[in-house]
C-alpha cells in the first residue's frame, strides 16, 4: 500500500507548521500552499527527516502549471509525490518516477465526469477526493478508479474521518492537527 497504513496524512501550508510536523511520527505528509522560493528547501528538509513529501503542484505560488513547471518540479525539486488536478502535471510526474495523486473535486455530475476522464488519461497512483465527507461517492470512485483513494476537505472530526475510512478510503488528508494526534492516525 502506498501510504503504508498511515490513516491521516497531515497537510500544511506554512513553514512553522511544517517544521513541527517533521518531528511527528508520520512518514507521509503534504505541502499545500507554498512559494517557489521555499518548496525545494521544504522537500529537502522532509528527505533529511526520512519523510515522503507530497507537493500540491497547483498551489505553488510563482510557478505556472505547464510542462516546463512539471519538469522543473520533478527533476530539480524531486518530491516523493505530486498532487494535482492537471493531467500534464500527473503525466510528467509518472514519467519521472514520482507517486502521482489526482485531486478530484466532487462538486456536481459534470466535475465527476471530468475527473473520471482525467483519471483514465493520467492513470494516477492515487486519487484524493474533496470533500471527503460523502461515503457513497467515495465507494463509487473506488469502484471506478481502481487505485487507493484519499479523502480530504471538510473532514473536521474523528467521526468524519472514520466514516470516510469505513467507506473504503485508504487515508485522510487533513490540516486539522487534532486529527493528527489520534492514536489510530499513524
Amino acid at each position: 500500500m502506498l501510504m503504508d497504513g498511515q490513516k491521516i496524512i497531515p497537510a500544511v501550508n506554512n513553514m512553522k507548521s511544517y517544521e513541527k510536523l517533521l518531528e511527528q511520527p508520520f512518514q507521509n505528509l503534504i505541502i499545500l500552499d507554498s512559494h517557489i522560493s521555499l518548496i525545494a528547501t521544504m522537500v529537502q528538509m522532509g528527505k533529511r527527516h526520512h519523510k515522503h513529501v507530497f507537493v500540491h503542484t497547483d498551489l505553488i505560488q510563482g510557478l505556472k502549471n505547464d510542462l516546463p513547471a512539471a519538469d522543473f518540479i520533478c527533476q530539480n525539486i524531486r518530491p516523493y509525490g505530486i498532487i494535482s488536478t492537471r493531467g500534464n502535471m500527473l503525466e510528467v510526474g509518472k514519467k519521472r518516477g514520482l507517486v502521482t495523486v489526482q485531486r478530484m473535486f466532487l462538486l456536481d455530475s459534470r466535475s465527476m465526469e471530468t475527473g473520471y476522464r482525467l483519471l483514465n488519461q493520467a492513470k494516477p497512483d492515487m486519487v484524493e477526493l474533496l470533500p471527503g465527507l460523502i461515503p457513497a461517492l467515495i465507494k463509487e470512485v473506488i469502484s471506478q478508479a481502481h487505485v487507493p483513494v484519499i479523502a480530504g476537505g471538510l473532514i473536521r472530526t474523528e467521526h468524519d474521518a472514520r466514516a470516510a475510512l469505513n467507506a473504503g478510503a485508504s487515508a485522510i488528508s487533513s490540516s486539522n492537527m487534532e486529527l493528527w494526534n489520534q492514536p489510530w492516525a499513524h
